[in-house]
């Protein structure tokens, strides 16, 4: 479906057909420069050592690459091995709180799956970071800048130059995460600034606003150049809409296709006591991986998704009763759905040959975890992953590491909460964690002894 005007972007295939041709340029290791790349030898010594706190598949071990980061977002590799990370500012209370926002440049100088070197810069943080044509990008809070890289280089030199500005910011999400193509086709999201445009926010009775025009500026994703600088969001760049806070989102090189595991709506039966019972809205609505064409409208605030029914049904802001369809009809439906308020928050389609062959199609996504599935036991804080096959996901993910919260699955007690994942130059998988400062350095080896 196309619910609004199109906006003058490429269509699907013509990006793929892009990637074919171009290649992004990402910093290149210089010689004799310290790197983070492990060999295979290497990588089977270090997996003897074990898992690092969590609960992985057989063959596979974690070594804590660093637990003295800020609260870490997203995390992008150079081709060195170098890793760079943003930083978001801590809640109040955390013993993290007293790190400043950032970003942070980590180094494995001896090849042990530990950085030993480590630098901060950046005046503001936030969670979208990555490398592209010689340049690393980051979420600056309401801005998106970029810094000139040297390769080799494990921070940057150069002040930082201003790609977008004037991008919303409190109240609501304000996750600006983004995912760059090859040829520089820039997708940022604008999470919503509510929970379902509600007249008085996350009130009980409280309808929604009709037409809802804070989709005129969030709740979606924007499409802008990473080439350029000096951009400011308008109606124009807006290139998919309806979608609360896709702060797990992805753009898959090997398809062409851009993908996102939007954090669902909150508080049906608190808001709605007489349609919703608290067990229902445990369970409502499902967490969705979307594939995100241009023009594409995936219902929100109007509609959410029923995952039990398998079917978009009309929000109660908007009169609905947990049952009624009406114009959610003719909204895009998700490739899949995952269990209810588990807080997507990462995401990789993995495309190295570190890991066994059968992760080679498929993608890792990291859930932060729920805070409203009760009388449900709360859930996610963990990383699962959905295969893949002829471009379609398979019937069922996965879990794929687990033990981050620790003894206390709850947002107050958990140790750890997964955030970003990403893929080292050798295949390796790192897993960023906002609460305890961690990352985690993930490999595996045939001869790990479990």
């Amino acid at each position: 479906m196309r619910s609004f005007a199109d906006v003058a972007t490429p269509p699907r295939a013509a990006v793929a057909a892009a990637i074919t041709i171009i290649t992004a340029c990402a910093p290149a290791p210089r010689a004799g420069s310290p790197a983070s790349a492990v060999s295979p030898a290497k990588a089977a010594t270090n997996c003897r050592e074990g898992q690092a706190g969590l609960t992985l598949p057989a063959g596979f071990c974690a070594t804590v690459f660093t637990d003295k980061a800020g609260a870490v977002r997203h995390m992008v590799v150079a081709p060195n091995g170098d890793l760079f990370v943003n930083m978001q500012t801590a809640r109040r209370g955390s013993p993290l709180a007293s790190i400043p926002a950032g970003q942070l440049a980590l180094r494995d100088t001896d090849g042990d799956g530990r950085a030993d070197e480590v630098q901060r810069f950046g005046t503001a943080g936030g969670t979208g970071i990555a490398l592209h044509n010689g340049f690393l990008y980051a979420d600056a809070g309401t801005s998106i800048v970029r810094y000139r890289m040297t390769p080799g280089q494990l921070r940057p030199t150069d002040a930082a130059e201003v790609v977008v500005s004037s991008l919303p910011g409190q109240p609501g999400h304000i996750a600006r995460n983004f995912a760059i193509t090859p040829d520089g086709t820039m997708f940022v999201n604008i999470g919503s600034a509510t929970n379902a445009c509600q007249v008085t926010d996350r009130t009980a009775g409280s309808p929604g606003v009709e037409g809802c025009p804070e989709l005129m500026t969030r709740a979606g994703i924007w499409r802008f150049d990473a080439n350029r600088l000096g951009q400011v969001p308008s109606v124009e760049s807006r290139y998919a809409t309806g979608i609360r806070n896709a702060v797990a989102m992805e753009f898959d090189k090997a398809t062409g296709r851009l993908f996102a595991v939007p954090h669902g709506r909150d508080q049906l039966a608190q808001n709605w006591p007489a349609k919703f019972t608290e067990a229902q809205n445990a369970e409502l609505p499902a967490e969705e991986l979307i594939d995100v064409g241009r023009g594409d409208d995936f219902g929100w605030p109007f509609c959410y998704y029923d995952g039990a029914a398998g079917r978009r049904v009309l929000a109660p802001e908007y009169g609905g009763d947990g049952s009624t369809v009406g114009r959610c009809n003719a909204n895009e439906r998700p490739l899949y759905t995952f269990p209810a308020h588990w807080a997507p928050n990462g995401m990789l389609f993995y495309d190295g040959a570190h890991l066994p062959s059968r992760y080679r199609e498929g993608v890792f996504i990291a859930f932060h975890g729920s805070w409203n599935r009760a009388p449900l036991p709360q859930g996610g804080y963990k990383v699962v992953f959905l295969p893949f096959r002829d471009g379609k996901p398979a019937p069922s993910f996965e879990t794929f590491a687990d033990g981050f919260a620790g003894p206390n699955m709850q947002p107050s007690g958990a140790q750890h909460r997964p955030v970003g994942i990403a893929q080292g130059p050798d295949g390796a998988l790192y897993v960023s964690d906002d609460i305890g400062g961690t990352i985690w350095r993930i490999t595996y080896s045939a001869a790990n002894p479990q």
